[in-house]
């Protein structure tokens, strides 16, 4: 891995940290994903129209499948994200769910585009995948702490990850389309897919708004910015580096919910994060 794609997938790990705990503080529901994706596809649709103008690509009905399977599986990974951090601790949630991910994704790229990561490379997605699990800490106490539904929705928002990293690996990288604009044509077709939803919810919005105006602004500008600096990523580095190594976010979302959300247990999860960190290395290595 390139120490270039390495700090691009740092910085994304940092905002993506944050777009969560600005969900988790936020309280979430229907009415609040809805309104931050339409806001984000407002916001990043100039920039979208200049890329393509600039790159002028030339898409085909691929190209368009692509999009909307993305725009499927982001749909169901927001959802799923937003009922587990209604269920449970972003301490819990956030390692579990992005901890999966990357380990479905090594295994799929794999099994699937015929990666070949090296042996350093997959000890270090290894020990991502058992920092984050450690950082949930005892399994048998989740019952009592009220976190283990979520659990199950933190799992099934891993598999999200996996499919959508994959298939959109496949988009900018094999069929090139432009990061950027893959990530705006997923949004707006989670927007589309949503609105049925987002129509039997319309008198929260009004509320919605009012009570997290400032998380919705917040998670709407970083959730697209982060995953753009991964897409890029992936255009010219094997997504079986780049999944794991995204997970240095599990540091960051593990200290912000022990110290701005008061979750408690600091020195386990640092010695977890310690084994992300020592993952990272490993894959940069690799």
């Amino acid at each position: 891995m390139t120490a270039f794609a390495l700090a691009l997938i740092l910085a994304a790990a940092v905002i993506h940290a944050s777009w969560n705990f600005f969900l988790k503080r936020s309280g979430g529901g229907t009415a609040f994903v809805w309104l931050f994706a339409a806001l984000s596809a407002l916001v990043y649709a100039p920039v979208a129209a200049a890329v393509l103008w600039w790159v002028k690509p030339q898409f085909g009905w691929e190209h368009y499948g692509l999009m909307a399977i993305s725009a499927v599986l982001h749909t169901g990974y927001y959802l799923l994200l937003d009922r587990g951090y209604r269920s449970g601790d972003l301490s819990i949630v956030y390692p579990l769910a992005r901890g999966t991910g990357p380990l479905i994704t090594v295994l799929c790229a794999i099994l699937l585009l015929g990666e070949q990561p090296g042996p350093v490379a997959v000890g270090g997605a290894l020990l991502v995948g058992a920092g984050a699990f450690l950082l949930t800490g005892d399994p048998r106490k989740l019952r009592e702490s009220g976190n283990y539904h979520a659990v199950g929705f933190a799992l099934l928002t891993g598999c999200m990850i996996a499919a959508y990293t994959i298939t959109d690996k496949i988009a900018v990288a094999a069929w090139l389309i432009p990061p950027l604009v893959q990530d705006w044509a997923s949004n707006v077709g989670r927007v589309v897919l949503m609105a049925p939803m987002a129509f039997k919810v319309r008198n929260e919005f009004g509320p919605t708004w009012r009570r997290a105006k400032k998380e919705i602004i917040a998670v709407a500008v970083l959730c697209p910015l982060s995953y753009i600096l991964v897409l890029t990523a992936m255009v010219f580095t094997p997504v079986s580096y780049v999944a794991p190594a995204r997970e240095v976010s599990i540091l960051v979302g593990a200290l912000m919910g022990a110290h701005f959300l008061k979750e408690g247990d600091v020195k386990r999860r640092l010695f977890a994060a310690s084994a992300i960190v020592a993952g990272i290395v490993c894959l940069a290595a690799g």
